[in-house]
């Protein structure tokens, strides 16, 4: 396999069709590749909830989950989503058989996007390709020296064949002096991309004029914006009566307003002399002009240059945009209830009003819990923070204003309803401070909840089992085992009683108290719950008939041990170790140590024992060995392994910096630095192979090189590769990127170690302007000593999931 490569960048002006061309790309892959697992986003226009990087990684972040059958352990903690989801990139698609595509489109759109995506720029998994599309103009700079497919402008011969089709389709022929008229005129980048050709010909094609008129008032409009602003106006004039015109106005104006846009009910409601087939009719001639679409029963903008235009034609500044965000605000307010909330009015009231800069109003909206509860249960989790850092509340006085807020409201609950979303909401609000990690706040209302579920339920009600799992999640991340064991069990006994011994739920219950039991170091204990709970998820599968997993893994198994029968051979010795990595995802580690071990056994006898595929046996086995926490054993057997493959595979290949990393982590685990050092060393000169001495991920692994220096006390060594690594960050993502700020505090720490306080405040200043440009996304991270940066571990010593090896070499 070829060494991991950046994203691959698809640039072009706007309106050049780089979204068109991912979809009709998305939509051919997926039929003819479907061992390839794709993941994409289609990001909106600017400040839309698609353009948010929380959610748009939390839901890619799910996909991927969702395709390994478990979405257990995802955070809900902004900061972690973002931190995480390159570990889980990395964890699942060394499970995946096939290739991982992930696609951004408009990735330029996304909210500090840079800071966000920061996962870009080190190296991808052998098997993930990451496609992203930008606005050339406005492309990062340190995203220019990817892999770049342009799109230009569309020569004369595609302009032609384009408009001639779409006047074909009504019956209109263009003249030669018509044709030569538009050739003449497509000819700038501005006139000649895809959607300002696309426009032009339905313009010229559905003109009730003569084509002439029609061809001399587009060719008046030199970009997109312009010419959509004039199908605009043509469309306003061509309306009967000024009250159709009016509606024109203020439909598009209220969708342009918007947060995510309007749905069609919305509209009629929100103009009483609006009927529904005057509506109808008007958005199917906007559908007609390219001006709108519909995206989850709402109506919005199809391309950014028709909500800019009806910004320019229609919403006389900021103060027309205030006007029409009053009409909505009115509207959603009138919409909120006591008791119910809609997502609509979760979605939009309190955007509206942040934009409206009524911190007053928004401050209210929020303190409706069933307004914070909507946007939290959806996992709008920065965005609620967001809106409360807005109104000048930190997280300490937002806890305790709900917890207020709850206070009062059931004051007012006294039927067994009432009750019953009171203690929902006590556990919203739990869940929401456990994610903050306001671990000691958490506790009150999630044993509120509780409490008023066995009193107002029954103490074996299902919703019972449901607060004290919560309860016990809690205690868990305090480290109050004892107090989380009990309370496990507690909801593990109602559960089984409530569903059944075979239930979801109580295979939920079981994988908890087995996560509990191993944190404990309780493997045995751990082991068996989770063997009982593998059997109840495979069991609901297969009566579920949704079996792409397990029913598949079963068949590929046995199809694999019937070829084992054959006499020794590289194709059965491969077989053998497909079928371990087969139950090794099972979690049956027993099954899969038989069968790695015969492969590797096989391997040598036919291969020899230093060929590289007993490397991959020999990574395999360790990584088993690792997942049962037997590091001596898995240590001999990555060594063995690096061993075989500094000798046989070239210095930068993917399966040598595998086995090099998860081998240098094991060391460092186990308190082995000095161990560890030689390995750290090797992975900086593997990525200076690979991508350059100047790209960020040489800087990336300098910094964690100089991170065991630091352990190791071994100043002197760190300082020249915080320095180097300093300046391939400045050179390649800017003085002022984040990573150059992390940099610069590490420098900071080593010199004020050192003695050398002048140096350190002059470091330390400098790394807190840099991060004092940044905008805090949601919520900060405490400081650290030194910390490493990227797909790397800081002092605290942590050792991931172990992958397998799955033969990419």
């Amino acid at each position: 396999a070829p060494p991991p490569i950046p994203p691959l960048l698809v640039s072009g002006g706007p309106g050049s069709g780089k979204s068109l061309l991912l979809s009709k790309w998305i939509e051919l892959q997926q039929k003819n590749s479907p061992n390839t697992l794709i993941l994409y986003h289609f990001v909106g226009r600017p400040l839309s909830t698609s353009s948010e990087p929380v959610l748009l990684i939390k839901r890619l972040t799910v996909k991927l989950l969702q395709h390994f059958w478990s979405i257990s352990g995802l955070s809900m903690d902004p900061c972690k989503i973002l931190e995480e989801f390159p570990r889980w990139l990395e964890r699942l698609s060394a499970r995946h058989q096939g290739n991982i595509i992930i696609i951004i489109d408009s990735i330029d759109r996304i909210q500090q996007v840079e800071r966000h995506m920061k996962w870009l720029i080190d190296p991808l998994p052998v098997n993930v390709r990451v496609i992203v599309s930008v606005n050339v103009e406005t492309c990062p700079q340190a995203w220019r020296l990817w892999p770049t497919l342009h799109l230009d402008p569309l020569y004369p011969r595609d302009v032609k064949a384009v408009i001639a089709a779409e006047c074909q389709s009504v019956g209109i022929k263009l003249t030669k002096e018509q044709e030569k008229k538009l050739e003449r005129h497509c000819r700038s980048a501005s006139t000649c991309n895809a959607l300002y050709v696309t426009l032009l010909a339905k313009m010229i094609a559905k003109a009730a004029w003569s084509t002439d008129r029609a061809l001399e008032q587009c060719c008046g409009c030199l970009d997109t914006v312009s010419l959509y602003r004039l199908g605009l106006r043509l469309l306003h004039d061509s309306l009967s009566t000024e009250t159709d015109q009016h509606i024109l106005r203020e439909v598009v104006c209220l969708v342009c307003v918007s947060h995510n846009g309007v749905s069609e009910s919305e509209l009629l409601q929100l103009l009483p002399g609006l009927d529904w087939p005057v509506l109808a009719a008007l958005l199917h001639r906007l559908q007609d002009l390219c001006a709108v679409t519909f995206g989850c029963g709402l109506v919005k903008f199809r391309h950014l240059q028709a909500w800019e235009a009806v910004r320019l034609e229609y919403i006389d500044g900021e103060l027309g945009s205030s006007v029409h965000r009053e009409k909505l605000i009115h509207y959603f307010s009138q919409q909120l209830s006591q008791d119910r909330v809609t997502w609509r009015v979760a979605d939009e009231l309190p955007w509206l009003l942040e934009q409206q800069e009524e911190k007053a109003k928004l401050h209210k909206s929020l303190l409706n819990l069933f307004v914070s509860q909507n946007l939290y249960k959806r996992g709008h989790f920065s965005e609620l923070l967001a809106y409360w850092q807005y109104v000048g509340k930190d997280k300490s006085s937002m806890a305790s204003e709900y917890f207020a807020s709850l206070k009062e409201y059931g004051k007012s609950c006294e039927s067994q309803d009432s009750m019953t979303r009171l203690a929902s909401l006590y556990e919203t609000l739990g869940r929401f401070l456990k994610d903050l990690g306001l671990l000691s706040q958490a506790v009150a209302p999630l044993q509120r909840s509780l409490e008023i579920r066995e009193t107002a339920l029954d103490p074996d009600h299902p919703s019972v089992a449901q607060s004290l799992h919560q309860l016990a999640g809690v205690y868990v991340q305090w480290k109050k085992f004892g107090n989380a064991e009990q309370l496990y069990k507690q909801a593990l006994e109602i559960s089984e009683n409530a569903y059944g011994p075979e239930h979801p739920r109580v295979a939920r219950e079981l994988d908890s108290l087995a996560m509990l039991y191993q944190k404990q170091n309780k493997y045995e204990q751990a082991e068996k719950l989770r063997k009982r709970s593998l059997k109840i998820r495979q069991k609901t599968a297969r009566q579920k008939g949704n079996m792409y997993g397990f029913t598949f893994l079963r068949r590929r198994a046995l199809q694999l041990e019937e070829l084992t029968l054959g006499s020794d051979s590289a194709d059965n010795a491969k077989t053998l170790n497909e079928l371990g990595v087969l139950y090794y995802l099972q979690n049956n580690l027993e099954a899969a140590k038989v069968f790695l071990t015969r492969s590797l056994e096989m391997r040598q006898r036919v291969l020899g024992p230093e060929h590289p595929d007993c490397a991959q046996s020999l990574n395999n086995l360790a990584a088993l060995h690792s997942e049962r926490r037997e590091y001596e054993l898995a240590e001999e057997l990555y060594e063995s392994a690096l061993d075989i493959r500094r000798r046989a595979l070239s210095p930068d290949h993917p399966s040598l910096a595998y086995t090099v990393k998860h081998l240098a982590m094991l060391y460092k685990r186990r308190g082995r630095l000095e161990k560890a050092v030689p390995l750290y060393e090797l992975a900086v000169e593997i990525r200076e192979k690979s991508f350059g001495p100047k790209h960020p991920s040489v800087a990336t692994a300098l910094v964690n090189l100089a991170v065991l220096y630091c352990q190791l006390k071994q100043h002197g060594k760190a300082l020249p590769m915080y320095e180097r690594a300093l300046k391939v960050y400045e050179d390649s993502l800017g003085r002022s990127h984040p990573r150059v700020g992390e940099t610069l505090k590490n420098l900071a720490v080593l010199s004020y170690e050192e003695g050398d306080f002048e140096k350190a405040a002059e470091l330390y200043k400098r790394a807190m302007e840099i991060r004092e440009t940044e905008p805090s996304l949601v919520c900060g991270k405490a400081p650290s000593r030194h910390s490493s940066s990227g797909d790397t571990f800081s002092l605290k010593n942590t050792l991931p999931s172990p992958h397998l090896d799955l033969g990419h070499r």
